[in-house]
């Protein structure tokens, strides 16, 4: 069977249509605000959606205005075309601004590169100011993320996380005992901002940006808060304040790993995730993650450096031979 047929087949049993989520979207307005970056932040005229831009003076932002003590928190983004080395697009939760010393976070991190090679999605965890164990996952996907925006999730409850692309989760984290205070637990904000990362972002810092290229834009629509408004000051009895808005978001599509969920979940990790923290001994030695599977087929593939011993091609160079369009669910940002 020729490549471009396998990778075809691939591509369709990887997304195979599942239930969309069923989730409200709101007005930029009533639910974040600007952070940073002046006019380059530019908002729709139906506040629906929200362009990120970076130039050689500065990035740009916007951040919740409320905190949440759990949820389940979403974007469709479109990113940069061209040449993107050293942008870093991002869409996260964190608390840092209130804990600067033992912050909690959640990361959507999509990390640019040369023209003609693929973006890279990082996702992290962080939690306690654990980022000296930081619990770092690295990707490819099976889709130009420039060409039309895609949805990006992240479920957060007291005893799991999950990451999702489109429908399909990526990345499961569950909470143990012995993971402690590494499980994020404190209320946090989401952010979205776009920034130079050219210290690390491409090829560990090796290629920089080129602000001949510049402004960079990002675009953000259909979002979601879902999730228990706090008080950042007064977060008395919050547990159980909260608890019918968790056993809300623990009932919903979205919180519930179906069988077909987690095929697509195996098959996306399988095939596209080329860092993972769990096997990276040059970095951690011998410590051993509670939430990492060792035992499992996943880690014959990776290295010391927790790299993937045998790295996917360019998902760019592999799409160009497949004529068919993919059937993605592709949310495309007007």
């Amino acid at each position: 069977m020729a490549t471009s047929t396998l990778f075809f087949v691939f591509f369709l049993l990887l997304f195979a249509p599942m239930a969309a989520f069923d989730v409200p979207t709101i007005p930029f307005s009533e639910g974040f605000s600007h952070l940073f970056g002046n006019d380059n932040l530019i908002r729709s005229k139906d506040d629906r959606s929200v362009r990120l831009s970076l130039n050689r003076y500065s990035g740009s932002g916007f951040i919740s205005s409320e905190l949440y003590e759990h949820g389940f928190f979403s974007a469709s983004i479109k990113l940069p075309r061209d040449y993107t080395a050293g942008v870093v697009v991002a869409f996260y939760t964190s608390n840092g601004d209130i804990f600067s010393n033992t912050h909690d976070e959640l990361d959507f991190e999509f990390l640019g590169n040369v023209r003609g090679k693929d973006w890279r999605i990082q996702t992290n965890v962080y939690g306690n100011g654990s980022t000296a164990r930081g619990r770092e996952e690295r990707y490819l996907v099976p889709f130009d993320p420039t060409e039309a925006a895609h949805r990006y999730s992240i479920l957060w409850t007291p005893d799991y996380i999950i990451f999702y692309i489109d429908d399909v989760p990526i990345r499961e984290v569950v909470r143990s005992d012995a993971m402690g205070g590494d499980f994020p637990s404190k209320p946090m904000s989401v952010y979205a901002t776009i920034w130079d990362g050219s210290s690390w972002a491409t090829s560990y810092g090796k290629i920089k940006i080129n602000y001949k290229y510049a402004p960079y834009v990002s675009e953000f629509s259909d979002l979601v808060l879902r999730g228990c408004r706090v008080d950042p000051i007064q977060q008395v009895d919050t547990a159980e304040r909260c608890a019918e808005t968790v056993e809300e978001l623990m009932s919903a599509d979205f919180a519930l790993l179906t069988p077909m969920k987690r095929a697509a979940m195996r098959r996306f990790r399988e095939r596209y995730m080329i860092y993972s923290f769990c096997y990276d001994q040059r970095r951690y030695g011998n410590f051993t993650f509670p939430d990492c599977d060792y035992v499992s087929p996943e880690h014959a593939r990776f290295g010391e450096w927790g790299d993937n011993r045998f790295p996917p091609k360019e998902v760019r160079r592999s799409r160009r031979r497949v004529r068919k369009p993919s059937p993605i669910n592709v949310q495309s940002s007007e």
